[in-house]
């Protein structure tokens, strides 16, 4: 009786698609929630500082677009996730190779989804700094800069092993 509510039980007879799905989703959703916070992060810092500093408001868009870049990295894993679904007959479903795949996939998207998200606040905050900075001193505007070429690494990493996890994803083979 025991055994029938354990959650490795649970787990089994979760459909792999399923978790597939959710990992996706997390991957593009979640990236998408980071680049909005840090956008939401940099931008009200640059309209702020921009009052006392017009001069500054467009060379620090860039800060913006690193941000965005947190979301077109989400989208980019989300494509490349759904490319690993596959059709299995429905006796495959829950076979162990079925259940690695889906997993592979969810674990892929979890990864990315919250390294995107870290990533974001790193770069809305260090995009923040650069624009109170640059209107009190233009000087420190590429020396921060580099900071935030450096933040926005994090998501690229996160991309990185995304990719490599997905490729634990392998179906069973379709019997002929």
């Amino acid at each position: 009786m025991a055994d029938s509510s354990s959650w490795s039980t649970a787990l089994i007879k979760i459909s792999p698609y399923t978790f597939s799905a959710i990992g996706i989703a997390i991957a593009i959703g979640v990236s998408v929630l980071g680049a909005a916070w840090g956008i939401y992060i940099t931008g009200s810092s640059l309209i702020g500082a921009a009052i006392k500093a017009p001069r500054i408001t467009s060379k620090n868009l860039i800060s913006v677009i690193f941000c965005e870049a947190v979301a077109i990295y989400g989208v980019i894993v989300a494509i490349i996730l759904q490319t690993k679904l596959e059709s299995v007959p429905s006796s495959q479903i829950y076979a162990p190779e079925s259940l690695r795949a889906g997993y592979a996939i969810f674990a892929s998207g979890i990864i990315v989804g919250f390294a995107n998200l870290v990533c974001g606040l790193c770069v809305g905050i260090i995009g923040s700094s650069c624009a109170l900075s640059d209107a009190q001193n233009s000087s420190l505007f590429v020396k921060i800069l580099v900071i935030e070429i450096f933040g926005s690494a994090l998501g690229l990493f996160g991309v990185i092993v995304g990719i490599i996890m997905s490729a634990q994803a392998t179906w069973p083979a379709k019997s002929v």
